[in-house]
């Protein structure tokens, strides 16, 4: 399983750890992430999905699951994620 959030595509950065003599070594710099279930308002159901703190976060910030995945980019969003949007925007579309 990689290490990418589902919802916004934050993934592994690399970079160097600097020591007090100037030494550089490699390191990784991994999101923080965790698996959560969600509540869809729209799809009346949970769904569970492997996102970043950051992105749990934003999505409380925006007003839920719906809000949020609606404005994601669909670059950004992973095949799940996607096809979670999708049921979103067909659901919103019959109500």
């Amino acid at each position: 399983m990689a290490r990418r959030c589902e919802l916004t595509g934050k993934g592994v950065l690399t970079g160097n750890n600097v020591s007090h003599a100037n030494n550089k070594t490699k390191r990784k710099f991994r999101p923080n992430l965790s698996e959560v279930s969600l509540i869809s308002d729209r799809l009346d159901r949970t769904v569970k999905l492997r996102i970043s703190k950051h992105a749990l976060r934003s999505i409380d910030h925006n007003g839920g699951l719906d809000a949020f995945i609606s404005k994601q980019k669909d670059d950004n969003l992973s095949d799940r994620a996607r096809r979670l949007k999708r049921e979103i925007v067909r659901a919103a579309a019959k109500a």
